[in-house]
């Protein structure tokens, strides 16, 4: 197979397919001097050619894209002509977008898909494939050899409706960029009590990770404590009062208390309410 791009995701999966049995034949970049330069890299890691979309010989059955959304289809676009005749599959790992961006490729034969990896992949880190989920969507051929890929790396897959794909994407969103964001927030809550960030990180962790343990073990309903679900108004109202100078975090401990209070457990709920909308 030939992989388009050479990113976080490119990089990481060339070297999990190349140690899993799979031939890596080119790295297909943009033709700049970083992305030629990245390409080079990734490409010596896994014996490899670093081409361009001009310079690509595409001597591969297999091409995967693992290029910003806003890219696939040009991407594509650009190399359905070189690949006519010797692609026979193509994918994209966007989480948002459909198979059809690859239309191109399909019009030259080439049997696409989109196979998204519902993981987080930045530099610095080395995710472990197994057991992790991937969405699936398109020709059904292509989707076949996806199964069999993903299989052979450690991870499970679900076939994807394409009218899902957008709602499906937006559950991954809260997965790891937004639950981040959260985090986030959670050190400017601690810096209000007058934690560092450094504090509120390394402090936070152990309940953090003991509520995801409950959370996988008991369920949510059976995992969730404080002052909600014991129906605490007067603890709410200074929580609410002490953050009334701190908008951003406010506004947040106000939308996770209303998601609390509509799928969790919880006690004095119409007094909570009221105190949220004042």
């Amino acid at each position: 197979m030939a992989i388009v791009g050479a990113g976080n995701l490119a990089t990481f999966l060339a070297g999990t397919l190349r140690k899993s049995g799979y031939t890596i034949t080119e790295i297909i970049s943009r033709n700049s001097r970083r992305s030629r330069q990245h390409a080079r890299t990734l490409a010596s890691k896994v014996g490899a050619r670093a081409v361009t979309k001009t310079t690509a010989t595409i001597d591969a059955e297999l091409l995967w894209f693992c290029v910003p959304d806003r890219t696939i289809r040009e991407a594509a676009w650009s190399l359905a002509t070189r690949a006519k005749g010797k692609v026979r599959f193509a994918f994209h790992s966007s989480g948002a977008l459909l198979s059809r961006e690859l239309e191109s490729l399909r019009e030259s034969g080439a049997a696409i898909a989109s196979v998204h990896p519902l993981m987080t992949f930045v530099p610095g880190s080395r995710p472990s494939l197994a057991g992790v989920t991937f969405a699936l969507e398109g020709d059904a051929a292509a989707t076949r050899l996806a199964r069999r890929v993903v299989r052979d790396l450690g991870g499970e897959t679900f076939v994807l409706p394409a009218a899902r794909k957008a709602a499906y994407h937006a559950w991954a969103t809260f997965t790891s960029p937004l639950w981040l964001a959260f985090l986030v927030t959670l050190e400017e809550a601690a810096r209000v009590a007058g934690l560092t960030r450094a504090d509120a990180r390394r402090m936070s962790l152990p309940i953090i990770r003991q509520t995801l343990e409950n959370y996988s073990r008991l369920g949510p309903e059976h995992s969730f404590s404080g002052p909600i679900i014991r129906g605490d108004a007067t603890t709410v109202a200074r929580h609410l009062g002490v953050l009334k100078e701190y908008p951003a975090v406010r506004n947040v401990y106000v939308a996770l208390v209303l998601a609390a209070l509509d799928r969790l457990p919880a006690r004095n709920r119409k007094e909570l309410r009221r105190l949220l909308q004042n």
